[in-house]
């Protein structure tokens, strides 16, 4: 029997406006679709016959629908339409953590996501999503990396983690990595209750399995024990300490009404985008600078320490390059983020679940931003060996 256009409109307006008929011509259409898809299958596997249909469950508007797919007796036909709606899936599961991420409990999410899409989980199911989501996290953070990096970035955020029936403030690390060509990506994040260098280098070196072989610069806050580890693990790398970190520790020691003051010799201690100055001769204006005040503030002798010349190895670098890698500034922006994430779920049960939070937050800007190159950066290597050969 043939349907003229005027009565197949009739008959799909009525579908359309009946109880969830935008759902029922969506299935009609889908399951369309893959039959069309199966015909067209023996043309290229001419032995290969129909076998009935299976069932897919998938989203509609508001309402689950199950959808009949076609079957063929080898086994092989898959229609391409599976793998959209394999793809709605992980969307779907990216959703649920996602508002996880936004401070939804469990509960908010699964209600959420029946009002979305008229399925309804349980808490035991949204459990189980979030774990998958984790897990995909945790596998990125031990994904395979790039031979050479530029530039090195470690730095801390503190959360309140739960611990032994205790809640404490702990410190969290980013390595964040440059890549060569100007690119940036977080290597990991590692959870360190105290310090010591032989974590460090047990971290340094579970970068080498992951198929890091140099490193060009290593930018840090000024814990010796990263310095150390460095040292040890990337022996041609150099090292910048954090020159915020450091100018913060210095006008700590002078009463407020001095701050201002000390504030500006500071800058001119530690200029940037300048080629008038060497690592060593701005060393020596900070030792000038201890040494005018100390018999007034006995704690800022520690700064004359000849270690701390390490604050000013950027000055080795491109006027361009410099202000970008005197501090630990670049992974501090992503601190910021991390933070606004954790402070809607307030003190975190376990560490992997401030990992884990904190790598969603790292691969999203993976995602939006990090893809796109600094353009200084790319050029840093030789830019450093023109100044060099000058």
């Amino acid at each position: 029997m043939d349907f003229t256009h005027a009565q197949i409109s009739e008959l799909l307006l009525e579908v359309a406006n009946s109880e969830n008929g935008t759902n029922l011509l969506m299935q009609m259409t889908l399951e369309t679709f893959m039959k069309s898809e199966r015909v067209l299958h023996p043309l290229e596997n001419p032995t290969d016959y129909a076998n009935g249909f299976r069932t897919r469950t998938t989203n509609g508007f508001g309402k689950e629908m199950v959808l009949k797919v076609p079957r063929a007796r080898s086994g092989t036909f898959y229609p391409a339409l599976l793998g959209v709606l394999r793809n709605e899936d992980e969307e779907h599961r990216k959703l649920i953590f996602s508002l996880y991420r936004k401070g939804l409990t469990t509960e908010q999410v699964s209600d959420v996501y029946e009002e979305l899409y008229g399925k309804d989980y349980s808490k035991q199911q949204i459990s189980y999503l979030m774990k998958e989501s984790k897990k995909e996290i945790e596998l990125w953070l031990k994904r395979d990396l790039e031979e050479h990096y530029l530039v090195l970035y470690i730095d801390a955020t503190f959360v309140h983690t739960r611990r032994d029936n205790s809640v404490k403030k702990e410190g969290y690390f980013t390595i964040l990595g440059i890549k060569e060509e100007g690119t940036r990506e977080v290597l990991t994040i590692v959870n360190h209750p105290t310090e010591g260098a032989l974590l460090w280098q047990q971290e340094l070196e579970s970068l080498k399995t992951r198929g890091v072989k140099s490193i060009g610069l290593v930018v840090s806050d000024g814990l010796t024990s990263i310095e150390n580890a460095s040292a040890k693990v990337f022996p041609n790398a150099k090292h910048q300490l954090c020159v915020v970190h450091f100018k913060r520790n210095i006008l700590a020691v002078f009463p407020r009404t001095k701050r201002v003051e000390i504030a500006i010799e500071l800058k001119k201690i530690f200029q940037v985008e300048t080629k008038s100055t060497t690592p060593i001769a701005s060393f020596e204006k900070l030792i000038n600078f201890v040494q005018k005040r100390e018999s007034k503030y006995p704690s800022i002798k520690s700064f004359k320490n000849e270690r701390n010349i390490a604050y000013f190895t950027y000055l080795d670098y491109p006027p361009q390059i410099q202000r970008m890698v005197y501090s630990t500034n670049w992974i501090e922006r992503l601190n910021r983020d991390y933070k606004r994430v954790l402070k809607m779920r307030g003190a975190m049960p376990n560490v992997s679940s401030v990992i884990a939070l904190m790598g969603s937050v790292a691969l999203e800007k993976e995602y939006k931003t990090y893809k796109y190159p600094v353009s200084a950066f790319r050029d840093i290597e030789e830019l450093k060996r023109k100044k060099e050969t000058r």
